[in-house]
């Protein structure tokens, strides 16, 4: 099925230079120049993808972010002139799952949606596979916490929990590993693999986990200087 990538900058002549190079990918793209504009389109369109610039008028793309992370899982890429890392951890920590900075290659900003398609497909072909999980309906679970690998969707306490894509790939990750630790390295390795990206923003993802996760469950330990663990206990 042809995925619908949805491309919001002010600068129009950025926009023509990505959906023409999206287009001969086959890729199914939307524009838009503010960040209104953006969601009135979300509302109304069915997006798989989303290239957002951060410095935008009126609305920036940070505060864009928020909104999409209030209503939607879409995969979001940021778009900045600013290539300071505290902007990358900003970026990353509300919601966004990659970042790069003005001026870019159109070529790799291409090869970074494609591998995160290609990532999401090959996950998805491996759990299909797996026997059907419980629905969260299916209460109660020995566990607080369900994770429905089919949907991409995470329950604690029976409540749904907004997760990006690389959240939900983490915690998966974390989850089939119980009471071992693990390290960035394992966990980038797993859940990025052949993808662009920094270690880094592995801290950054776990820590967005664990603030909607909330603080009555201390599912994730950090094992300082080695990395991550996840129980129950």
């Amino acid at each position: 099925m042809e995925k619908t990538i949805l491309v919001v900058d002010d600068d129009p002549d950025i926009v023509k230079l990505i959906t023409k190079s999206l287009r001969l990918e086959q890729f199914e793209v939307i524009s838009a120049h503010s960040g209104p504009e953006a969601l009135a389109v979300l509302k109304e369109n069915p997006v798989d993808f989303i290239v957002l610039d951060i410095m935008m008028p009126q609305m920036d793309g940070l505060e864009v972010c928020r909104n999409i992370r209030n209503n939607y899982t879409i995969p979001i890429l940021f778009l900045s002139a600013r290539d300071r890392d505290i902007d990358k951890i900003i970026g990353l920590e509300i919601g966004a799952d990659d970042y790069m900075t003005k001026p870019f290659s159109v070529q790799e900003l291409t090869s970074r949606i494609k591998a995160h398609f290609r990532k999401f497909d090959r996950l998805y072909n491996e759990w299909k596979g797996l026997k059907q999980e419980a629905e969260p309906q299916r209460f109660p679970s020995p566990s607080p916490l369900i994770l429905n690998k089919k949907t991409f969707e995470a329950y604690l306490d029976q409540e749904k929990i907004e997760l990006s894509t690389k959240e939900f790939q983490i915690l998966s990750f974390l989850m089939h590993h119980p009471n071992n630790v693990l390290t960035r390295e394992q966990i980038y390795e797993n859940v990025w693999a052949g993808e662009y990206g920094e270690i880094n923003t592995v801290t950054v993802h776990i820590k967005n986990i664990r603030k909607k996760l909330g603080s009555k469950y201390d599912f994730i330990k950090t094992i300082w200087g080695i990395g991550y663990k996840y129980t129950e206990g």
